[in-house]
């Protein structure tokens, strides 16, 4: 039997992610804007809840194209806040259209949206040594950091947790427990 990340649990989505998703490098665009919205509105919930409205999510924003978010009218905001699959939050949905926008202002600056986060880390993973779930921190100087950033040039619900968590998704920090499988595998792709 493999050894996972604690808290991977027994939830065959949790431990599907776990496996194949989580602290995977990821340097596309497309990629990062989808694990940026659905952190935004995982605030203040469990990700569980956002993995399994994920599908409902994807149908609802355009397959998290955020060439098409960036420009959603009063009447697709008015319909997404009637769509009972997604999470109906006013404030949320506002800021995925805003965060979308202001993703391809960094794109135009940068080149892509891949280059400007990854430039926090010097283009490569933080690897961390986990022990204990215990040990994996809610936020880190570097997310802190990453988060007052984004905030002054526009974006909403990117506070340092929700950074570090998007971090973590996205393969930018590995912090799998140096006991899991995936720890060696992670660190292998970067």
């Amino acid at each position: 039997m493999k050894k996972r990340c604690d808290w991977a649990g027994k939830d065959p989505l949790y431990i599907e992610y776990h496996d194949t998703e989580w602290g995977t490098p990821v340097y596309d665009d497309e990629t990062l804007f989808e694990f940026l919205l659905l952190e935004t509105f995982q605030a203040g919930l469990s990700w569980i809840t956002i993995l399994k409205k994920r599908e409902n999510f994807r149908k609802a924003f355009d397959n998290f194209d955020y060439q098409k978010i960036a420009n959603y009218s009063e009447e697709k905001y008015g319909s997404l806040l009637l769509d009972a699959g997604i999470i109906r939050n006013k404030l949320k949905i506002r800021s995925a259209i805003k965060n979308a926008q202001l993703f391809m202002e960094i794109q135009k600056e940068f080149g892509s949206f891949s280059t400007y986060i990854w430039s926090f880390v010097d283009g490569k993973p933080l690897v961390n040594k986990i022990k204990l779930m215990k040990d994996i921190p809610a936020t880190t100087a570097l997310s802190d950091h990453i988060s007052k950033t984004l905030k002054k040039r526009g974006f909403k619900f990117v506070g340092s947790t929700i950074i570090y968590a998007f971090m973590q998704a996205t393969g930018m920090v590995n912090d799998h427990a140096v006991d899991c499988f995936r720890y060696d595998e992670v660190k292998k792709l970067d």
